[in-house]
């Protein structure tokens, strides 16, 4: 798995990149002022993200939740602190559009994995770890296949975050890799039609997750006995 990015997909970061950047940019004013308007401030969400190599950056996005709500890190489609802009923006990604800044300066690159949180990154099963080396993707296979209507889980799951932990992570990363073992150029551009296609409404790559056994909950004490 290749966790470099080489010149020629710098190239296209840099080009791509910054003239989506310019032609986006009405786009990203009406936005801003329908966030301000409807939610109001702050206009953008930050957080500490996971970048190559494990370096820490900050992510911005259009905030789609409300400020004061609290939850799981795992934010799925059916999320009660979702705003009705919120949802709009996250269903067509235009909440991401921000990120193209930082594709531009190369804390991330138009194709590859999600950034993750450092809270989720540091709970990742060992087999999946590697793939925080590469550096993270405005778009990629994983992305456009396992959005949040994937993060819900089957009602045996109660928990969100170990469904994405134990099902949705392994899934993401072997997609992932399908792309990072061969970054091509060709196979970048494809990912990045692919996504002007999904942004339009003209594509869909969103595949089921078929639910896996259930999850154990923890074993009840006897009773009379402690469970300590």
């Amino acid at each position: 798995m290749s966790a470099q990015v080489g010149p020629g997909r710098r190239f296209l970061d840099v080009l791509i990149g910054g003239l989506l950047l310019v032609a986006v940019s009405p786009v990203l004013l009406i936005v801003a002022v329908l966030v301000l308007v409807t939610s109001g401030r702050p206009v953008l969400f930050r957080q500490a993200r996971v970048g190559e190599n494990g370096r820490s950056f900050t992510l911005y996005k259009f905030r789609t939740m409300h400020t004061v709500a609290s939850g799981p890190e795992v934010t799925a489609a059916t999320d009660a602190r979702i705003t009705p802009l919120g949802a709009f923006l996250r269903r067509t990604a235009l909440d991401e559009l921000p990120q193209l800044w930082h594709v531009v300066r190369g804390q991330m690159t138009l194709v590859g994995p999600r950034p993750e949180s450092a809270t989720l990154a540091a709970r990742y099963p060992d087999a999946c770890r590697p793939v925080l080396l590469a550096r993270p993707g405005l778009t990629g296979p994983a992305q456009l296949r396992y959005r949040e209507r994937s993060a819900v889980p089957p009602d045996t799951w109660a928990d969100v975050e170990r469904w994405y932990l134990d099902v949705l992570v392994p899934l993401r990363v072997a997609a992932d890799r399908e792309y990072l073992d061969r970054p091509t150029i060709r196979r970048t551009l494809y990912y990045v039609l692919l996504t002007g296609l999904f942004v339009a409404g003209l594509a869909d790559l969103q595949v089921p997750v078929r639910p896996p056994l259930p999850h154990p909950a923890p074993a009840s004490p006897e009773p009379g006995r402690s469970g300590r």
